[in-house]
C-alpha cells in the first residue's frame, strides 16, 4: 500500500482496496544499429534452403595477356574454373512462453512485444557474428562481441593465400604499418591513436592519428585496384571520440556536416562510407584500455572494403506459435538461418588500435 496510515486506524489495514497497476506503456531497451546488411551483398539470398547447403561460388578466370609478333603462331589459353564455397553453417533460435492468464491481466500484447524484441536480438546477434567474421574474429560467446581469433576456415578460402581468418596479412595495419611511430617494442602490436590536433606541422613518433588510419586503409585498397565507389568502413565508439578530438568539423552538423544519422557517420571520408557500430572485435579491455603505447592484449579492431567483398545469404527460416501440452500458454520460436563468405579478401583492410 503506498499511502501512510494514521495511528490508530484500522479500517481495511490489509490495503486489498488499492490494486496494483501496470502500465500500458512498457520502456523498451535501446538497441544497437545494425550495419552488416549496408556493408554485404546479398547475391546469393535466393540460393538457400536449408542448414547446410552450400553454394558453389565460380572465381573469374585469370587471362594472360602476350606481346603479338606478324605471322607468329597464336597459342590459345585453357580457362579454369576455379571456385570456392559459401556455406550456409549457422543458426540461432529463440522460444518463449505467454501464460494465458499473464495474458488475460496484462494491458501489454507481451507475445507481440517480445516477439519484436527476439526478432531483433536474432539480428543483432548476426550482426556481430559476420563483423568479427570480417575483422578475423570469432565471439567468445552469444550476444558477446568478438574478441577471439579466428581459426575455423567457413566452407573453401576464396584465395589459397590468406590465413585461416580468410584475410590477407598484407592488408592488416597494426603498429609497425606506421614508420612514423619509432617508440615503444613488437611491431605486430595494435596501433596506439591519438588525435593530430590542428597546426600540428609534424607527425608524432609514438602514436599515428585516425585520419592517418583510414587513410592508409584507402591506399591498401587502391593498391589492390579496388573500385572506389563501393566503399565501407566500420568503426566503433572509441575510434569516432578520437575522430572527433582530431576534427570536430569532420562529424558535427555545426560546421554544415549532417552528424551522426541512422548509423551512417558521415557521407564520405577518404573515400568510405563510414559506419559506427557497438558489434565490432573487443579484445581484452578493448580499444579504450589507455596507459601505454603498445597494446597486444587489450585493443579494438575497425574493418573496411567494398561492397562486393562479402556475400551473406540469410533468412529466417520459421517463426512459429503453439499451445504449451503440458501448460496453459502459448510457445512462440523462431531460428535465423545464414552463411556469409568472404569472396573479396584483397578488398577487406582491417586495423587494430588502442587509444594511447
Amino acid at each position: 500500500m503506498a499511502f501512510k496510515t494514521a495511528a490508530g486506524y484500522g479500517n481495511l489495514p490489509n490495503g486489498n482496496f488499492s490494486p496494483v497497476i501496470y502500465s500500458q506503456k512498457v520502456q523498451q531497451a535501446f538497441r544497437k544499429t545494425s550495419v552488416v546488411e549496408s556493408i554485404t551483398n546479398s547475391d546469393y539470398f535466393g540460393e538457400i534452403a536449408n542448414f547446410g547447403d552450400t553454394v558453389r561460388i565460380i572465381k573469374e578466370p585469370e587471362i594472360t595477356v602476350k606481346e603479338y609478333a606478324r605471322g607468329a603462331q597464336i597459342t590459345p589459353q585453357d580457362l579454369d574454373d576455379e571456385d570456392f564455397s559459401l556455406v550456409v553453417d549457422k543458426a540461432n533460435y529463440f522460444a518463449f512462453k505467454v501464460d494465458d492468464i499473464e495474458e488475460a491481466h496484462s494491458h501489454v500484447n507481451f507475445e507481440s512485444l517480445a516477439s519484436d524484441r527476439a526478432g531483433y536480438r536474432l539480428r543483432d546477434q548476426h550482426d556481430q557474428e559476420v563483423l568479427g567474421y570480417l575483422s578475423g574474429f570469432a565471439q567468445s560467446a552469444l550476444s558477446t562481441a568478438a574478441g577471439t581469433a579466428n581459426t575455423t576456415v567457413s566452407g573453401s578460402k576464396a584465395v589459397a593465400t590468406a590465413g585461416s581468418d580468410e584475410l590477407l596479412t598484407s592488408m592488416k595495419l597494426r603498429k609497425d604499418s606506421f614508420g612514423n611511430i619509432t617508440t615503444g617494442s613488437a611491431g605486430d602490436h595494435s596501433i596506439p591513436l591519438a588525435a593530430r590536433l590542428p597546426g600540428a606541422t609534424s607527425l608524432p613518433t609514438a602514436t599515428a592519428s585516425p585520419l592517418q588510419v583510414i587513410a592508409r586503409m584507402g591506399r591498401l585498397l587502391d593498391q589492390q585496384f579496388v573500385d572506389t565507389q563501393g566503399r565501407w568502413l566500420v568503426i566503433d565508439p572509441v575510434f569516432v571520440e578520437l575522430l572527433k578530438d582530431e576534427d570536430s568539423r569532420l562529424l558535427n552538423g555545426d560546421f554544415g556536416g549532417s552528424g551522426l544519422q541512422g548509423g551512417l557517420a558521415i557521407g564520405q571520408l577518404h573515400g568510405f562510407d563510414v559506419y559506427v557500430s557497438n558489434n565490432l572485435p573487443s579484445v581484452g579491455t578493448g580499444a579504450g584500455t589507455t596507459g601505454s603505447a603498445n597494446q597486444n592484449a587489450n585493443f579494438g579492431v575497425i574493418v573496411g572494403g567494398h561492397s562486393s567483398a562479402i556475400a551473406s545469404a540469410s533468412q529466417i527460416t520459421k517463426t512459429e506459435s503453439y499451445r504449451d501440452p503440458d501448460s496453459f500458454a502459448d510457445i512462440v520460436r523462431g531460428m535465423h538461418l545464414y552463411g556469409r563468405k568472404i569472396l573479396r579478401p584483397e578488398a577487406i583492410v582491417t586495423a587494430k588500435y588502442n587509444a594511447a
